[in-house]
């Protein structure tokens, strides 16, 4: 019988958010390692997902309030 390669997993906590995942491969810079939430929360701009997606996130809500809160501002 062949022996199953066993795979290594490692933890990683996200910096900004505090999310705990894993990685199959080790990271050379585990503390520059950030969430795809925090990612898209930092980088706003490039924030290229449907807004279906976002609205099944929770995220669409929050960028409207934010910009109708700036709307009424000016």
């Amino acid at each position: 019988m062949k022996r199953r390669k066993e795979k290594k997993f490692y933890n990683y906590e996200c910096s900004l958010t505090g999310q705990n995942y894993r990685l199959t491969e080790k990271a050379n810079e585990p503390e520059n390692l950030v969430s795809v939430q925090a990612y898209y929360e930092l980088n706003a701009d490039k924030d290229d997902r449907p807004d279906a997606i976002k609205a099944q996130l929770g995220v669409l809500k929050s960028e409207e309030s934010k910009t109708e809160s700036t709307n009424t501002e000016e």
